[in-house]
């Protein structure tokens, strides 16, 4: 049997390493959230090879004293615990005293600091854990950290890691959230000399989430400020219409630290109960604060996790906050009548009817209100000549604004006097005949279909225009529509070893994801161009998108390669036949006719012929497209068996 012995310090260090530092994000998150807790009031964030080379994070805080420097690096070393009450009422961001013992361990990192009013600042170099001597540097007020070679010691580790570009996606995703969590800190990112994010650090939410999120996410939100029991609830949800197909644009903040919570993404979802459509999820950036003893934030090593004492309230706190202020949104605005249109009427001296009693024709710039006997008066003092048979000429035909027939009414009268109907019938502009043409008596020929043998089923119609209803003499069968058309696409879109075909767009479209929506899209690029779509990396969390499949409606752009990027991440892309797939059933499901649509009977007898063949049994996902209800059971619903 082997022996027990205690690991080595080092193999320690390793194994600590890998709870807080998962990939260069961790690191990313772990060194700006310190400069936070130092009073930084700006940080810059570089990255180099997606921060496997290189992440170097500068900050303008209070600095560390030279003499701080070594046991800074020591695990468990904090300034933010000194005694086991504290952990009741975690204020800062950092408490633990791993990240940086963490950090280093995998690493080769250097530091610079200098502290408030200082004359000099100070320096250290760590390799893999082990640090030097600190030495005098002559740097700016704050400290720096430049993390290289990050993982150079673990092998294991290292090649775990993604591209480059997945890499920076997800330490992007990171830098954005921690600049919605403090709007008031600017926050700079540089990925490989290149600038993808400043925020302006002016402490309005509104504008990190403009820099952060973009522009199309930021002209589309509802302000919310409200709470509960202690819990204040700040911040901004997406308008009921702007719906995304994920829920990856849902960013929760508890006493400005940035977090997971089920709890709260319930909360936020059913205040929009019957305002979303079906499939579809908010957006949000809320800032939940209450007093510190009510959360528990030391339940998860990367702090992403919390605990609250009153989780009722919480989710009280936040459901109604929201629901309120989509409430007020929805409210019609108070439209009042301009003065110059008040003139108008006065002016005709005729006051508008209701429309279901007026009838109105041009007039200049504005409509002239008039009953249907002024009207019927006008057109017979306007009947035009008989070179016009229906009577109505070219001027007239031009001015007039109806239906071929329409109902008016004329406006109420004396109870003892009938109501009597008008029915007024205009029509378009012809040409006068020609009584000299030849008239040619030939009745032109008629197409005949050729008769085809019947089809053994009856289509017998649709109900809630998604569930087509078929018999077959014996059975009545219920077709979901969209599910069958999916499948059918699916079944063409894998057996076609053609590249698919593609639309140019007349303008690129850039579409905002977030980080590891981002990352994964990027990382698939030419799986993206196989199957119709040309897109580029523009940077910043942005694709642009020059050409799409054929298939795909431009309006559906970004939802689909929003599926496409969850699809992405949940097959994995190391597998590249489940990542085809994905692809597959995301552009089937997309291509496909929705259920709501209201449908042509035509292509409705195609899918059941396709169905009923046996062709198309099961939609892409292993749903069932049809339903069978045998005469038997339907007689036996209406006790007649």
């Amino acid at each position: 049997m082997p022996f027990i012995q205690q690991l080595s310090p080092h193999v320690a260090d390793l194994i600590a390493a890998g709870e807080v530092v998962e990939r260069p994000a961790s690191v990313v998150k772990e060194l700006i959230e310190n400069a936070i807790d130092a009073g930084a009031g700006a940080v810059v964030v570089e990255l180099k090879n997606g921060g496997m080379s290189l992440i170097r994070v500068t900050d303008d805080g209070c600095g560390i004293a030279p003499e701080e420097l070594p046991t800074a690096f020591l695990r468990h070393a904090t300034s933010k615990l000194r005694q086991a009450g504290d952990l009741a009422a975690i204020g800062t961001l950092g408490f633990r005293g791993e990240a940086l013992a963490a950090i280093s361990a995998v690493s080769r990192l250097d530091v610079f600091s200098k502290q408030k009013g200082a004359q000099l600042g100070a320096s250290l170099h760590l390799e893999g854990g082990a640090p030097g001597s600190v030495q005098d540097a002559g740097c700016p007020e704050g400290t720096t950290f430049a993390v290289r070679d990050l993982f150079y010691n673990t092998p294991a580790r290292l090649k775990f890691m993604k591209t480059d570009s997945a890499e920076a996606a997800a330490a992007a995703a990171m830098i954005a959230q921690i600049a919605l969590s403090h709007p008031e800190v600017s926050i700079r990112y540089i990925r490989d000399d290149k600038e993808e994010l400043h925020t302006p650090g002016d402490g309005k939410l509104l504008s990190a989430i403009y820099a952060a999120r973009g522009r199309d996410f930021a002209l589309n939100l509802t302000e919310v400020d409200g709470g509960g029991e202690g819990i204040a609830v700040r911040g901004y949800v997406t308008e009921p219409l702007a719906g995304r197909g994920n829920r990856a644009m849902q960013t929760f903040f508890c006493c400005g630290r940035m977090i997971k919570s089920a709890l709260l993404a319930t909360a936020l979802e059913e205040a929009y109960a019957n305002r979303q459509m079906k499939g579809k999820y908010p957006g949000c950036v809320l800032h939940i604060d209450l007093p510190l003893h009510m959360v528990d934030v030391n339940v998860h090593p990367a702090k992403t996790v919390v605990k609250f004492v009153n989780e009722r309230a919480v989710f009280s706190a936040v459901h109604h906050t929201v629901k309120d202020a989509l409430d007020a949104a929805a409210r019609p605005a108070v439209v009042s009548v301009p003065a110059s249109a008040q003139a108008i009427w006065e002016k005709k001296d005729a006051v508008p009817a209701p429309l279901s009693s007026t009838v109105q024709q041009p007039r200049g710039d504005f409509y002239q209100v008039m009953d249907a006997k002024t009207f019927r008066e006008k057109a017979a003092a306007d009947k035009p000549a008989a070179s016009h048979p229906r009577g109505t000429s070219p001027e007239m035909g031009r001015k007039l604004l109806f239906c071929d027939s329409v109902q008016v009414k004329r406006p109420p009268r004396q109870a003892s006097e009938p109501m009597p109907e008008y029915k007024v019938h205009t029509f378009a502009p012809q040409e006068p005949e020609k009584r000299d043409a030849p008239v040619s008596h030939t009745a032109e020929p008629v197409q005949t279909a050729l008769a085809g043998s019947p089809a053994p089923w009856r289509f017998a119609g649709e109900v809630l225009h998604t569930y087509i209803i078929a018999e077959d003499g014996k059975d009545v069968w219920l077709i979901d529509k969209h599910a069958a058309h999916e499948r059918i696409h699916f079944d063409r879109l894998k057996a076609n070893p053609e590249p698919v075909m593609r639309q140019q767009l007349l303008t690129p479209l850039a579409v905002d994801l977030a980080g590891e929506q981002y990352g994964v899209l990027i990382e698939n690029l030419p799986l993206l161009e196989e199957f119709g779509f040309e897109a580029e990396d523009f940077g910043a969390g942005c694709v642009m998108i020059r050409a799409i499949p054929s298939d795909i409606d431009t309006g559906l752009v970004r939802e689909t390669l929003e599926m496409l990027a969850e699809k992405l991440l949940t097959a994995g892309s190391a597998d590249p036949g489940a990542a085809r797939d994905a692809m597959l059933h995301t552009m089937a499901c997309k291509a496909a006719i929705k259920g709501g649509w209201i449908s042509d009977p035509a292509e409705l007898k195609v899918l059941i012929g396709k169905v009923q063949s046996g062709e198309v049994q099961f939609c892409p996902h292993g749903r069932p497209v049809k339903v069978k209800l045998s005469k038997y059971e339907i007689e036996k619903m209406f006790k007649r068996a």
